[in-house]
C-alpha cells in the first residue's frame, strides 16, 4: 500500500425467490464463482438505519448492479488497514467475514468525485449463488432506478444516501464510505494466524506457487535482507539470483536524497488514454528520498514489478478522500493511475496476499510518454 502523508502532502444459498441470507451469513463463495446481486428491496431489508450490515456500508452506486450476475473476483476474507496511518496500521492485516469482491470499483460520484477507485466489498447476504452450471452474462438491471425510495425493514435508499456523509454537514463535508469505515467492519488479524493463508489458497485467491514464493520472500526479508550487517550482501545475492532467472530485483530500497530535501518532479500533463512506460527501477530510485518518498508519495515495493512495462493512463488523480478523516484532499502534485496496475500484495509483510487490489499511484516523473501506434498488443501488463 502506498502511503500518502496528509496535511502538507507528505505524502478494495439461494435461488430465485429465496429470502435474504441471515445477517452476516457466510456462504463460502470462491474466486470464479457466479453470483447474482439481490434486488433492491432484498438488500434494504438486510441493512440497519445507517445503511450498514455488520458495520459494512452499502454504498449508493451499488444499487445499479441489482439483478445482474457477475463472477466473484476474490474472496474478501482479509484486507489491509488503510485508516490507522503509516507506521500505526498501514502494514497491518484485518479480518472480515462473509464478504467478497466483484470486479466493481467505486466511481466516487456519491463522494464528492473521489478518484481513488477503491474495490467494493460485497456482503454475501447481498448476493445469491448462480447454480445453473454455466456462466451467464449480466442480466439487465432490475429495480435500480436512482434515488428511488423503497421502504423495507428499517432502511430506505434515502437512508443509504444520507449515510454517505457524517452529520452535521458543514462547508467541508466529512464522507463515510467503505474505506473510511473499514475498522468498524473488520477485526485485527495477526500475521502468524495460518488460517488466512489456507483460506487464500482454498478460495482461489492465491495459487500455491504464489503462496510459496511469498513465504520465501518474507523469510528472506525479515531473517536476512533486513538485518544489520548481513542485509547488504543478502540483498546483493537476492538481486543476482533474480537476474539469472529474469525475476524482480529486491523491491525494498530507498533513494539517496536526504529526507526533508525537495525531491524532483516532472509534469507530463498525462490524461486518460495516454500511453506511458514505467521507468527502470534504478531511474525511479534517483527521484526518491532516503525514506522512499517523492513529494509525499511513497514508491512502494508493490510497484517494482511494473517497472519497464507499458500501460495506458486510467485516471489523473487530483483529489481523494482521506480515509482517516473522511475529508476530501487535493494533491499539490498530481498522480496518475494506470490501467491494470494495482497492489498485488506479494511483498507486503503483515498484509501479504491481501485481495483488495488497491490502485497504485504514480508520479509523472516515474513515467515516460510512449508513441501510440494504436496496437493493443504493444501494451505489456504486469
Amino acid at each position: 500500500m502506498q502511503v500518502l502523508l496528509t496535511g502538507v502532502e507528505r505524502q478494495t444459498l439461494g435461488g430465485p425467490g429465496a429470502p435474504p441470507a441471515k445477517l452476516g451469513a457466510d456462504t463460502g463463495s470462491c474466486a470464479g464463482d457466479w453470483v447474482e446481486v439481490r434486488s433492491k428491496a432484498e438488500i434494504l431489508s438486510t441493512l440497519d438505519e445507517g445503511g450498514r450490515l455488520d458495520g459494512l456500508p452499502f454504498m449508493p452506486q451499488m444499487f445499479q448492479y441489482c439483478g445482474q450476475r457477475f463472477k466473484v473476483y476474490k474472496r474478501a476474507h482479509k484486507t489491509c488497514d488503510t485508516v490507522s496511518g503509516a507506521g500505526g496500521g498501514a502494514y497491518v492485516g484485518r479480518r472480515l467475514h462473509g464478504a467478497v469482491h466483484l470486479e466493481h470499483r467505486c466511481d466516487g460520484q456519491a463522494y464528492g468525485g473521489c478518484q481513488a477507485g477503491c474495490l467494493i466489498f460485497w456482503k454475501e447476504a447481498w448476493l445469491k449463488p448462480v447454480n445453473d452450471g454455466h456462466s451467464r452474462a449480466p442480466a439487465p438491471a432490475s429495480d435500480c432506478s436512482p434515488r428511488q425510495v423503497t421502504k423495507s425493514g428499517g432502511c430506505t435508499e434515502d437512508d443509504v444516501w444520507r449515510a454517505t456523509q457524517h452529520a452535521p454537514r458543514t462547508t467541508q463535508p466529512r464522507y463515510s464510505c467503505q474505506a473510511t469505515e473499514l475498522l468498524h467492519f473488520t477485526e485485527p488479524l495477526k500475521w502468524w494466524d495460518a488460517r488466512q493463508y489456507v483460506e487464500s489458497y482454498r478460495s482461489g485467491n492465491t495459487s500455491f506457487r504464489t503462496l510459496v514464493s511469498g513465504a520465501f520472500y518474507l523469510f528472506y526479508f525479515y531473517m536476512l535482507a533486513k538485518r544489520p550487517g548481513i542485509g547488504v550482501p543478502a540483498r546483493w545475492l537476492y538481486d543476482r539470483f533474480q537476474a539469472l532467472r529474469g525475476g524482480i530485483p529486491f523491491p525494498r530500497r530507498t533513494g539517496r536524497i536526504p529526507a526533508g530535501d525537495q525531491t524532483p518532479r516532472d509534469d507530463l500533463d498525462l490524461r486518460p488514454g495516454d500511453l506511458v512506460r514505467v521507468k527502470r527501477y534504478e531511474e525511479i530510485l534517483a527521484t526518491l528520498d532516503t525514506i522512499g518518498f517523492n513529494r509525499g508519495l511513497a514508491f512502494d515495493a508493490e510497484l517494482v514489478p511494473y517497472c519497464g512495462n507499458t500501460y495506458r493512463v486510467r485516471t489523473r488523480v487530483e483529489k481523494f478522500i482521506n480515509e482517516s478523516t473522511g475529508k476530501m484532499q487535493h494533491l499539490k502534485t498530481p498522480a496518475v493511475i494506470l490501467e491494470g496496475v494495482y497492489c498485488r500484495s506479494h511483498y507486503s509483510g503483515q498484509r501479504i496476499f491481501c485481495p483488495r487490489s488497491v490502485y497504485s499511484w504514480w508520479r509523472e516523473i516515474w513515467l515516460e510518454r510512449v508513441d501510440d501506434d494504436g496496437d493493443p498488443e504493444s501494451l505489456l501488463r504486469g
